[in-house]
């Protein structure tokens, strides 16, 4: 139920996912920003948190430079502490994210059911382009109405996949220990699917 509930997963949750988990909310308060009738807040609709399939840096702040790259592009790093996935925070999303074909094979693992709703994160963002969003519920800045074409857009996306494999390109490369440079190419990267995805939701 409401809020819509983005999962976004790397490994050791510091570098990759921490950045989606934030660049998500600077999307969509982006999208709200432009709409009229009054900002709706942002956490009263989606819900984006990440984790990492490896404990290792479990209750640390995001990693310097992707703290660096959320700032500077608009976002906020209060309050995140690195953890390890669950299956209660599968369970929990409507939308599962990973930044490796690995970790979607991981969490699919942990929980097949969730399966129709785990996506590398690249792999979302082409299959989204291909949509006719339309034929999705109306939209509308509350939290039912975004959980409901949220939940939509997420079937749509499956039924897309269906038949289709996954790119090499569909990964994100993985920052941890590289320069700056680096960390600004996979936010990007990022930004490529996520920014679509609010525009998705709230258009």
């Amino acid at each position: 139920m409401p809020p819509f509930t983005v999962l976004h997963v790397c490994m050791g949750n510091i570098c990759r996912s921490p950045m989606a988990e934030r660049l998500l909310v600077v999307a969509l308060r982006e999208r709200l920003s432009r709409r009229e009738g009054g900002p709706a807040r942002a956490e009263e609709l989606l819900h984006s948190h990440s984790a990492g399939t490896g404990g290792w840096h479990a209750g640390e702040e995001m990693n310097p430079p992707a703290a660096r790259q959320v700032t500077t592009r608009g976002g906020g790093t209060a309050g995140f502490a690195a953890r390890k996935l669950r299956s209660d925070h599968i369970d929990a999303a409507d939308l599962v994210l990973t930044a490796t074909a690995d970790q979607q094979e991981y969490v699919v693992a942990l929980r097949p059911d969730a399966a129709s709703r785990t996506f590398v994160l690249g792999e979302f963002g082409r299959l989204l382009a291909t949509l006719d969003l339309a034929a999705l519920p109306a939209a509308e800045a509350t939290p039912d109405a975004l959980y409901a074409r949220g939940v939509a857009l997420v079937e749509a996306v499956n039924s897309a996949r269906q038949g289709s494999a996954l790119l090499p390109t569909d990964d994100l490369d993985d920052p941890w220990g590289r320069g700056d440079q680096c960390f600004s190419r996979v936010a990007d990267e990022i930004e490529e699917t996520v920014h679509p995805l609010a525009a998705a939701l709230l258009p």
